[in-house]
């Protein structure tokens, strides 16, 4: 196995010997990650590594069994619910399928952080979505319901709300997946432009390894539970690793 190298400097999200098991099935086993403040980090891994898993960590959906999770030098690991509102306020989390409320608009699924999270007027709050709208590139689609949205616009939408707050770091969990490969390269074109544009720390989850190239600039690759490559793109390509050899080969 190859080293793993870890710094701690800079880094805005970090995992230190995380575990997480589901009855006797282990699925994270002491996770040491560091994310740095400011880059997009991609989590690869076959079908039930823990990608999701773990991300879902950082914004204290899941607790783990042991170790840690900082983000932004505050330890969340055992922060009760009343305390992860500060939080959650500093990462946006883009959900699998977009996980937009069917029975809001547009304009009110992006406002609705600023609702619940700011004292804001509302005349400002609408105004701040539909700039986050523009930012993913919709416009004139304020009034429309999801339910008639294509899947990409269901996933820009998505990623206008989570940035609608103006949080510190954005985590995607399969932004491309069920995606035709041009909408998928608007996303993966999204995602940069945001992370240049806002300054954002960016995590993303995904099996998409012509994403994972186009977006990253680091690569973490679970494997049986454990990280078994941290690197660079370029890294990645020159790695030993026969299980990230295969991984990025075959596309699995």
């Amino acid at each position: 196995m190859e080293s793993v190298r870890q710094e701690e400097t800079s880094d805005f999200i970090r995992f230190e010997g995380v575990e997480k098991s589901f009855g006797e099935h282990r699925v994270l086993n002491g996770i040491t990650l560091g994310i740095r403040k400011g880059e997009t980090l991609v989590i690869l891994g076959g079908s039930g590594a823990g990608k999701s898993l773990l991300i879902r960590h950082i914004i204290g959906l899941v607790r783990p069994d042991r170790g840690r999770v900082v983000v932004d030098g505050e330890e969340i690991s055992s922060l009760p619910e009343s305390r992860l509102k500060p939080v959650r306020r500093k990462v946006g989390m883009v959900f699998q399928e977009g996980a937009l409320f069917d029975s809001m608009t547009v304009l009110d699924n992006v406002a609705f952080g600023l609702r619940v999270q700011t004292k804001l007027p509302d005349a400002e709050i609408r105004k701040r979505a539909r700039e986050k709208l523009r930012l993913v590139e919709l416009e004139g689609v304020d009034d429309l319901m999801p339910s008639i949205l294509s899947g990409g616009m269901k996933k820009r939408v998505a990623l206008a709300r989570a940035i609608a707050v103006e949080p510190e770091a954005i985590v995607y969990d399969e932004p491309t997946a069920g995606l035709d490969p041009i909408t998928a390269n608007t996303i993966n074109q999204l995602i940069r432009d945001l992370q240049k544009r806002l300054g954002v720390t960016s995590v993303v989850v995904t099996h998409n390894i012509l994403s994972a190239y186009r977006v990253g600039d680091r690569i973490a690759f679970l494997c049986d539970g454990k990280l078994c490559f941290v690197g660079t793109m370029t890294e990645a390509r020159l790695s030993n690793e026969p299980r990230l050899r295969r991984f990025l080969e075959e596309g699995v």
